[in-house]
């Protein structure tokens, strides 16, 4: 069984695990409210000791993602739930980011594609600083200011393919190629935060493959991202129009 901290070359186990986990919840391959298979079964599945599942299900438990019940085992949370709205919730301006979203998808996953195959190292090290600074302002930035850091990393995600178009389309969305719905409540610090780290660990996983020249795996994480942001918009929407539904709003 390999049990070593890290690996040369890669993430540690434990970063390893969870990401696998992850993009395993992220996909629909465990749903809310599904049972992870148990630490004896993961640690096989995975050749690691069980010190390693505990402490990448405890990451995940600290994204939100899962939560476990005494004597009964660790099921998956709706991710979702990160999500708290700001007061009453605009439907269409929901509805815009979610068609922004939508149309950005397979553009950028097929910039991200090319950024791992034709990214120079100046471009690798741009995007890597960048997204120190998103890091940054995790804990305490205004919304805004993390927005336009996340537009920053998506533009030298852009520039990395090195065909500007790639740049050109997004820069041509402005300010609306970001999601601008209030969907976390403000005055809600922690899941603020938490989600704010949430949409961290997606970049760090588009970055790491994109430094190792992974084509596929770099196409796949931006999928991830854009199409489980479709996934949280769609989720608001829905839940929107069910509670106007139920009061009789329109």
């Amino acid at each position: 069984m390999v049990d070593h901290a890290r690996l040369p070359g890669s993430k540690t186990l434990v970063v390893q695990v969870g990401d696998a986990l992850r993009q395993s919840i992220q996909s629909g391959e465990f749903s809310p409210g599904d049972k992870l298979p148990s630490e004896a079964m993961l640690t096989k599945k995975y050749d690691v000791s069980r010190t390693v599942v505990r402490e990448a299900i405890a990451s995940l438990r600290s994204d939100g993602l899962v939560e476990a019940r005494q004597g009964a085992g660790v099921f998956v949370l709706n991710s979702h739930s990160l999500l708290r709205a700001a007061g009453p919730l605009d439907k269409k301006q929901i509805a815009g980011d979610l068609e922004y979203l939508e149309v950005r998808a397979p553009i950028e996953i097929e910039a991200a594609r090319l950024a791992a195959q034709r990214r120079s190292p100046a471009q690798e090290e741009e995007i890597f600083r960048l997204h120190g600074v998103f890091r940054n302002l995790i804990e305490t930035a205004p919304s805004a200011e993390v927005r336009r850091a996340d537009l920053d990393l998506h533009l030298a995600i852009a520039d990395a393919t090195n065909n500007p178009v790639f740049r050109n389309f997004l820069e041509a969305f402005g300010r609306g190629a970001i999601p601008q719905s209030k969907i976390v409540d403000g005055s809600a610090q922690e899941q603020l935060i938490a989600y704010r780290r949430f949409i961290f660990d997606e970049h760090e996983r588009i970055l790491h493959a994109i430094a190792m020249g992974d084509a596929e795996g770099a196409e796949n994480a931006m999928r991830v991202h854009l199409k489980g942001g479709q996934m949280r918009y769609r989720e608001l929407l829905i839940g929107k129009r069910l509670s106007e539904a139920g009061t009789g709003n329109t």
